[in-house]
């Protein structure tokens, strides 16, 4: 379960409380929407699924994928399927590794989901453990799927772009400055880059 909307408003004014700019941005443009998704081995399959293609082109094979292999929230399914059998299914021969590193993981017992460490820098460790699973998916996954409330995904695009956009930077500060930056924001950086990829579709919007 991500952030609760009520959460993200009560850390998004406690922020702009103390930083201007952050009340201005929000003037502007709003408070934004949850972004939740399940908890456990399914997400992480799909993000593995939908890596470097369109929404739309993963669930296409995500639904192909289903309609071959049956239950995809077990990962014995997946663990117990060949290499060939996943390629046909519609996955590619890297992404076909990394669903079966990830299957792996979880039936082995190695990596459980329902108990991941509760200091963030570990769980992120944990997961990216997992082939294809990098810092910034574990972010997410954190972020979306357990509700973490002070994940800070720096090195994402949009929000080096938007943060820089909030704070008046006349360019795309890098990702150590914006951890710099966030340091004042703790323990509501989560709801700051909820925030920030909002506020970068209302700039969007309006161009």
């Amino acid at each position: 379960m991500g952030i609760s909307g009520a959460a993200i408003r009560k850390s998004i004014d406690s922020v702009a409380a103390s930083e201007p700019a952050f009340a201005v941005a929000l003037a502007r443009a709003g408070y934004p929407e949850p972004r939740i998704r399940d908890r456990g081995y399914e997400t992480l399959l799909r993000t593995i699924v939908g890596q470097q293609v369109s929404v739309a082109a993963a669930n296409a094979i995500w639904n192909k994928l289903a309609a071959a292999l049956g239950d995809l929230t077990k990962p014995e399914i997946i663990a117990a399927t060949s290499d060939d059998d996943l390629r046909a299914a519609g996955l590619s021969r890297q992404k076909a590794s990394y669903a079966k590193s990830l299957a792996d993981e979880v039936t082995s017992g190695r990596l459980d989901l329902a108990n991941l460490p509760e200091d963030d820098e570990a769980a992120i460790a944990a997961l990216t453990r997992i082939k294809g699973i990098g810092r910034w998916s574990a972010e997410i996954y954190l972020l979306f799927a357990e509700g973490r409330p002070d994940i800070w995904p720096a090195g994402d695009l949009a929000v080096q772009i938007e943060i820089g956009r909030i704070m008046g930077h006349p360019e795309r500060p890098s990702e150590k400055q914006i951890r710099d930056w966030a340091e004042a924001w703790r323990p509501h950086r989560g709801a700051v880059a909820i925030f920030a990829w909002h506020h970068y579709k209302v700039d969007m919007d309006v161009i």
